[in-house]
C-alpha cells in the first residue's frame, strides 16, 4: 500500500541524521512501500498508521534491504 502523506507535510519532513536532506515516498525498489528514503544517505523509515518512525536506531540502512532479498531468493 502506498504511503499517503500530507504533501505539505512531506515537504518539511528531513532526515534525522546530520545532513538532514528530504526524503521521498518509498524505496527505490518499490515506489509503494510505506517507506520514507533519505535523498542523500539512503536510509529508510517505515510509516505506521500514517505516521512516519524517523528514529535512526530503526532506520534502514542503505543496501541491507537488497541483501536481505537476495538472501531470500537464495533459500
Amino acid at each position: 500500500m502506498a504511503v499517503e502523506l500530507d504533501p505539505r507535510l512531506l515537504e518539511i519532513l528531513a532526515c534525522p541524521s546530520d545532513d538532514h536532506a528530504p526524503l521521498r515516498l518509498g524505496t527505490p525498489t518499490d515506489p509503494e512501500a510505506d517507506m520514507l528514503t533519505c535523498t542523500s544517505c539512503g536510509r529508510q523509515y517505515r510509516v505506521e498508521d500514517g505516521i512516519p518512525v524517523l528514529l535512526l536506531d530503526e532506520a534502514i540502512e542503505p543496501g541491507v534491504e537488497a541483501a536481505s532479498d537476495e538472501e531470500g531468493a537464495a533459500t
